[in-house]
């Protein structure tokens, strides 16, 4: 298939340098290997060489529809483009300060460089000696998720799904990278989703202070420190659970009161028990009601 029909179907036959570029890629490609050693057809070929041209002058590529076109899955398409990258020798690079201008978040500059040198360092002293060498932080995708993670840490908005497109890799890898990011670099890239203790609030220190609880745990300050310290774990309790314990309690003291009372009336086994006697005889107003039978 022509590189210019292709292109057309992936929306990019007005991008007229990608299509060049692209086509300048796949004779590089003919040239230094066989990329059917590889296991990537002539389609596959073009489409992965219409994506780096793009990538290189800077134009949204759609790489959904590049998967789907190429015919085949998701890992399969970056296996590769990563195969053939390396074979041409070609790295696509992503750089902070146009991301910045190009989202407007030109504040984040320095916070995502310094996320990036400090992931890098922490990185690198997890890894055994041996595998140190040959880590690449130059991907793009790399600086996409720190970008990523500034812009939602400082509460600003950014497309997630045109950073992917630019830094040109799936959506999956993108949520990888930035979680372990988020991990080795909490300080730095981390949202703090802490739950708040109720009595470190003011708004709700009114609330607590009318609880009996409270009130009770007040007044009996100057009693032992076992007492008191029972009340404050009591008052530390959440509202449904408070509310649990106590209904548990009820429903204790409930259940000792009812097997005491059936101690107290339970007969006693060793007395000899009276057999109810029952009476047939019929009563006399009943006898005067009764009417005669009829004589034939």
């Amino acid at each position: 298939m022509d590189m210019s029909a292709i292109a057309a179907r992936l929306g990019l036959s007005g991008s007229r340098p990608v299509v060049r570029k692209a086509a300048e890629l796949r004779r590089l490609c003919d040239i230094n290997f066989d990329s059917s050693v590889l296991g990537i057809g002539e389609v596959c070929k073009a489409i992965i060489c219409l994506e780096i041209a793009a990538t290189k002058f800077q134009v949204i590529f759609d790489r959904a529809e590049a998967v789907k076109m190429s015919g085949m899955s998701d890992k399969a398409y970056i296996r590769s483009f990563n195969a053939l990258q390396n074979g041409l020798g070609v790295k696509t690079t992503l750089d902070v300060r146009e991301l910045g201008i190009q989202f407007g978040c030109v504040r984040l500059i320095p916070f995502v460089q310094r996320g990036l040198a400090l992931y890098k360092e922490r990185f690198l002293a997890a890894l055994p000696p041996s595998r140190r060498s040959s880590t690449d932080f130059g991907r793009p995708v790399f600086t996409a998720a720190a970008f990523y993670l500034c812009a939602k840490r400082h509460k600003l908005k950014v497309d997630k799904l045109k950073l992917i497109d630019l830094c040109g890799t799936s959506s999956s890898e993108f949520t990888t990278v930035s979680t372990s990011m988020a991990d080795l670099c909490f300080d730095v890239f981390g949202i703090a989703k802490e739950k708040k203790d109720p009595t470190t609030i003011k708004g709700n220190r009114e609330l607590l202070d009318v609880l009996p609880s409270k009130r009770k745990h007040e007044d009996d300050s100057d009693n032992s420190d076992e007492s008191s310290g029972d009340d404050q774990d009591e008052l530390d309790l959440p509202t449904h659970k408070r509310h649990k314990k106590m209904e548990k309690e009820a429903y204790n003291q409930w259940k000792s009161s009812v097997i005491s009372t059936n101690k107290e009336t339970k007969p006693d086994p060793t007395k000899p028990r009276k057999q109810a006697q029952l009476n047939f005889k019929k009563k006399l107003s009943d006898a005067a009601l009764e009417v005669p039978p009829a004589a034939n």
